[in-house]
């Protein structure tokens, strides 16, 4: 388990993103590729101390492609150079929501959790209705002196609360949400020693657990919607 070899191959192949550059470094790919598997596989076990629902899970399963749809976007750069991965109960779906950790030097990495995705209408909809029944359960959770020294809730919001939910309600800021989630940045640095990076990225996943649990209370009803 080698975090140096993923910090190096996505280093280099972001002064080199093309598709010429890429497939010419194809070995080191994949050599990187298993190495973040290889770090999925220590984070699994040491998660699935406090949360068993995710020992279940194989590495390869929980990644996102590095190859980036640009139909759309004005940057045309064909990679995403960073490794991406979703560890929840059921794999790297967004719904139920897990642990998420993206390695991506320039100090751009960090781990995550709660809901990224604002365009599941359903979701957003039944955490919002959550949040004001549980309010005082909510505020107890984020307020909580070890979440709160590590985490703060972001998330994309509209600017008033929406209809059908009070202006004054306790929980009003976090009613305008669209989505809910948790990140802590990780310098460059940090990742060099994989013995040490995995049992202090598992303990903050330990710290988010109950946000995790909370939203996922919320989305014990929620289906994917089906393409």
């Amino acid at each position: 388990m080698n975090t140096q070899v993923i910090v190096n191959y996505l280093s280099a192949l972001s002064m080199n993103n093309n598709r010429e550059w890429y497939h010419a470094n194809k070995e080191d790919y994949k050599k990187a590729t298993a190495e973040f598997e290889g770090l999925l596989q220590a984070l699994i076990l040491e998660i699935g101390t406090f949360d068993s629902s995710i020992l279940h899970n194989k590495p390869k399963d929980l990644t996102f492609k590095i190859v980036r749809d640009t139909r759309f976007s004005h940057d045309k750069s064909p990679y995403n150079p960073a490794f991406r991965a979703h560890i929840s109960s059921k794999g790297k779906l967004p719904v139920p929501v897990g642990y998420y950790l993206m390695i991506k030097p320039g100090n751009q990495s960090f781990l995550g959790g709660g809901l990224f995705a604002d365009m599941f209408k359903d979701a957003t909809a039944m955490i919002r209705n959550y949040i004001a029944q549980n309010g005082g359960e909510w505020e107890k959770m984020i307020h909580e002196p070890e979440f709160e020294k590590y985490f703060t809730v972001q998330g994309t919001a509209l600017k008033k609360v929406p209809a059908g939910y009070e202006k004054e309600h306790p929980q009003a800021e976090y009613l305008k949400f669209k989505s809910w989630y948790l990140e802590y940045p990780l310098k460059d640095e940090e990742l060099n020693d994989a013995e040490a990076f995995v049992p202090k990225a598992a303990e903050l996943f330990r710290i988010m657990k109950p946000f995790n649990d909370y939203l996922n209370k919320a989305l014990s009803d929620f289906q994917m919607p089906t393409r």
